[in-house]
């Protein structure tokens, strides 16, 4: 039986000796397997891992969690194991807000991430009133087109289409319902990253997360949509290494 470590975690190309790591949170609807060339790309200057949330592939027959704050607490639970080098973490979307939950209760257990990268969402003081988890299954596939970062062959197939929609429903219950608390702020720099044509989240909103850390705050603004990632990933993954590295040597002092 799968510890619940293993069953939260997943690390394609093991980097024993690199001396941090990159922990990665998946968008509403996504998996662990999106993080796949992340992964590829940095191994192995960093020891990358992807968090896989209940309710999708091998995972698909679990209870689902449908609040951040849960999730954040299950995850934590989940990343004790892997707290022994440095970390820095990076969300995307619904990731990016789960992210920076996971980091404020590593700092309130002693474990001081090196930086948090929040893509593609609004700070978590910027809040929307946003119902897509109430659509039926049609508005959710419309929502989910829409983005453009959904495979378009899954999107093609009704089979897979009825298995994943529970997830992506409970996923984006999960973004749409979180209100986080007004004051707690994370010690480790934050670097925003959004895409400068995203209806999910404006330059503006993106900036704001400057306001949840006490440490430093960038701001980088790309040509695209909600998945710019997509088209912009080389630069990207350079951000990432570049952050991690200079970090990493820098706490090591």
């Amino acid at each position: 039986m799968a510890t619940n470590s293993e069953k939260w975690i997943r690390r394609y190309h093991p980097a024993p000796d690199a001396t941090t790591r990159l922990v990665c949170f998946p968008h509403a609807g996504g998996s662990a397997t999106f993080y796949h060339p992340v992964s590829r790309a940095l191994s192995p200057d960093l020891d990358v891992v992807a968090i896989q949330y209940p309710g999708r592939q091998e995972r698909r027959t679990e209870p689902l969690v449908d609040t951040v704050e849960k999730l954040a607490d299950l995850v934590v639970e989940a990343l004790e194991p892997w707290t022994d080098r440095p970390l820095t973490l990076f969300g995307h979307s619904m990731g990016a807000s789960l992210a920076y939950e996971v980091a404020l209760r590593l700092e309130a257990a002693g474990h001081q991430p090196l930086g948090l990268f929040a893509s593609g969402r609004r700070a978590p003081s910027r809040w929307r009133d946003e119902r897509v988890h109430l659509s039926d299954d049609d508005g959710l596939l419309a929502e989910l087109r829409g983005l453009s970062g959904t495979d378009p062959a899954v999107l093609g197939n009704e089979e897979i289409l009825r298995m994943i929609m529970p997830a992506v429903r409970s996923d984006y219950r999960a973004a749409e319902t979180y209100r986080p608390e007004a004051g707690p702020r994370v010690d480790c720099p934050i670097v925003a990253l959004v895409g400068d044509d995203d209806s999910k989240v404006t330059e503006d909103e993106a900036r704001s997360w400057g306001d949840h850390t006490t440490a430093d705050f960038d701001l980088h603004v790309f040509g695209g949509g909600h998945f710019y990632l997509n088209s912009h990933a080389p630069k990207v993954i350079q951000q990432i290494r570049e952050f991690a590295t200079v970090r990493s040597a820098a706490a090591a002092k």
